[in-house]
């Protein structure tokens, strides 16, 4: 007995093989035992499953940029810290009043009209922390304020509205760049919750449903869908969440959303597809996650959206095709969402695009006469290239005499052509195959008429011509005693 132990992310699998009939009832146990939900890496809401650890001294990259940190902490987080800076504030700037009064013993002639305090009307630390509390916060009673005989206090004060103006833009910037992100705008934005598998137009398609339930608009909305799959390179390294592109339009724009009412957006199937070799059996053991991106910018805010959602290999319908839910009103398209993740079933083939096309190569009845026709007219090239390989080695005497060095090449090239269009007609269909077995259209005249027409082309040349130049080919020897000397041997000399 042997086990194998696989492993993807938190969930394990174990395949035991056995020889015995209790091997095989153990495994039909297993097939028959519900298979334990895997983890995901993307949550249907959008959320990533990932936490960083034993980060070590990389932490300190976090304080760096501390308005980025504050804002991505939770909501209760970022109360806490904007409470207890400003408690933390206040009373610093309380005690640095009240320290001032201390040291000038304001607190001990509070009530002796003929002196002159720092600050009037403070006594003790409670009436400093309102004092600061009245002049950070511009209240202005009237009752406690700084008089001119304190140029520490003077200064002091002018510290206060200092930092208090930046803790002020510090901490309500953080908080109100928390409240505007657009993060609650993608809760607006629905996606399917299964995603589909069945033909369009022809060609197996994944296909999954977006919809937007504001009226405001996604401007320059754009999806792109990404593939997890676990592999193992040819070099042996195993990729966990090896990431695919899943093409949903990219190439002729269809990425591009005009997101008014509810889409379906569509992955083609091809050579060119990670789901090339992907069927409906395949489908039962195949592990993946689909991670669906969908970014626009917010039309009432300006800032930029993104929503994400996933699909498991559970979650991924075959044969199914989702209900339409637009339906036209009288002066509107009304959609109704209560159908917005409803499927039905359609017919749909349960092989992969990959295994249609091999079933196609092997049923074509072509394949056979086209594979013969390749090698018939590989050896008529060989044939043909021996042919010149023996002319070379004619005399040129020989050569001369012939008066047509390429008849023979010609005319097995001829006979070549004709092999192959008997091939060809073997192709046709069966009424222009009877057409072409006429007798009058035989290709065995063909061949006799041009190899007729070689043998004795200067024959038919001159009988062809008008009747006076055939008299002045015919005087042909005449004339050639009425040449020049050098003229009449140059002729001599081309035929000997």
């Amino acid at each position: 007995m042997s086990a194998l132990r696989r492993k993807f992310g938190d969930d394990y699998q174990v395949v035991t093989t056995s020889s015995s009939g209790s091997g095989f009832h153990q495994q039909q146990a297993a097939a028959a035992a519900p298979r334990r939900k895997r983890q995901r890496f993307v949550d249907k809401n959008g959320r990533c499953n990932v936490q960083h650890g034993n980060l070590g001294s990389e932490t300190s990259r976090y304080l760096s940029d501390l308005f980025t940190t504050l804002v991505d902490l939770k909501w209760r987080w970022n109360l806490f810290i904007f409470i207890l800076t400003y408690t933390v504030a206040w009373l610093f700037m309380a005690s640095m009043w009240w320290l001032i009064a201390y040291i000038r013993g304001d607190l001990n002639k509070a009530h002796d009209d003929n002196y002159t305090p720092c600050v009037a009307n403070v006594y003790n630390f409670p009436s400093a922390f309102l004092f600061f509390i009245e002049t950070e916060a511009t209240i202005g009673y009237g009752y406690r304020y700084i008089t001119d005989k304190c140029p520490e206090g003077i200064i002091l004060f002018l510290f206060q509205s200092i930092l208090g103006s930046i803790v002020d833009a510090f901490l309500i910037g953080c908080m109100f760049i928390k409240m505007s992100q657009p993060k609650k705008r993608a809760e607006t934005l629905m996606f399917s919750e299964h995603a589909v598998i069945s033909m369009r137009d022809g060609k197996l398609t994944l296909m999954f449903r977006v919809g937007n339930l504001r009226n405001s608009h996604m401007v320059s909305a754009q999806i792109r869908c990404k593939l997890l799959k676990s592999r193992q390179t040819p070099e042996g390294e195993f990729l966990p969440l090896d990431q695919l592109e899943l093409d949903v339009g990219f190439s002729t724009g269809a990425d591009q959303l005009f997101l008014v009412s509810p889409l379906t957006i569509c992955h083609v199937i091809d050579a060119k597809s990670p789901f090339y070799d992907l069927s409906q059996r395949s489908m039962q053991t195949e592990q993946f996650e689909i991670v669906v991106i969908l970014e626009g910018i917010v039309e009432t805010t300006g800032m930029t959206c993104q929503a994400r959602t996933s699909y498991t290999e559970d979650e991924v319908l075959w044969g199914h095709r989702f209900f339409p839910v637009i339906s036209l009103e009288e002066g509107f398209f009304k959609v109704d969402y209560s159908q917005f993740h409803a499927t039905f079933e359609v017919p749909t083939t349960p092989y992969s695009v990959k295994e249609q096309e091999e079933m196609l190569l092997i049923s074509s009845p072509l394949i056979g006469p086209a594979v013969s026709n390749s090698k018939e007219r590989n050896n008529s090239v060989e044939c043909l290239d021996g042919l010149d390989d023996i002319s070379t080695k004619i005399p040129s005497k020989l050569q001369k005499m012939t008066g047509r060095e390429d008849f023979p090449k010609k005319l097995l090239r001829m006979s070549s052509t004709t092999s192959e269009k008997a091939y060809s007609i073997g192709d046709l269909p069966m009424k222009l195959q009877r057409i072409s077995s006429v007798p009058g259209n035989s290709e065995e005249k063909l061949v006799s008429k041009t190899t007729k027409m070689m043998s004795d082309p200067m024959s038919q040349s001159v009988a062809d011509l008008p009747p006076k130049l055939q008299k002045l080919s015919g005087g042909g020897a005449r004339m050639e005693g009425k040449l020049p000397p050098k003229l009449r041997k140059m002729n001599s000399d081309r035929f000997t």
